[in-house]
């Protein structure tokens, strides 16, 4: 199946799944946010498919706000809308999706020793819960 993403699709998509990654460095910074993002970000990076050539780019302009909960308030919904319209299009790409921006997500959690902490754990089960509400 082929599929189509405008530049807006391409711009929902980049800001869902860096702004997963966003949201855990935020929950990380206890510990170190840097390694959160860094960890997330080459996940993204190492990406595959259409989802691959979209995720390898940052988006650009984008103002996440000044708050954990304006990003969040951003961030939720393009992740649920990034899973809904790669559904319509191609479902293959759809769980391409999803489990990058999975994979990206535990990277991130995995930088601090042991289990994540329980702020991390929750942010994380945000980010599935948005992922699969579509």
């Amino acid at each position: 199946m082929s599929i189509t993403l405008t530049d807006q699709d391409k711009l929902t998509l980049r800001t869902a799944a860096w702004g997963a990654v966003s949201l855990m460095s935020a929950a990380g910074a206890a510990g170190s946010a840097h390694k959160v993002a860094t960890h997330g970000s080459i996940a993204l990076t190492s990406a595959t498919g259409p989802v691959g050539h979209v995720l390898s780019k940052a988006p650009k302009g984008v103002k996440y706000g000044k708050t954990v909960a304006e990003l969040a308030d951003q961030v939720l919904p393009a992740l649920t809308a990034a899973m809904s319209l790669l559904k319509e299009q191609d479902p293959a790409e759809a769980d391409n999706f999803r489990s990058t921006v999975i994979v990206a997500i535990e990277a991130a959690a995995r930088t601090h020793q042991g289990e994540p902490s329980p702020t991390m754990a929750e942010m994380a089960r945000k980010i599935t819960g948005a992922l699969d509400a579509a």
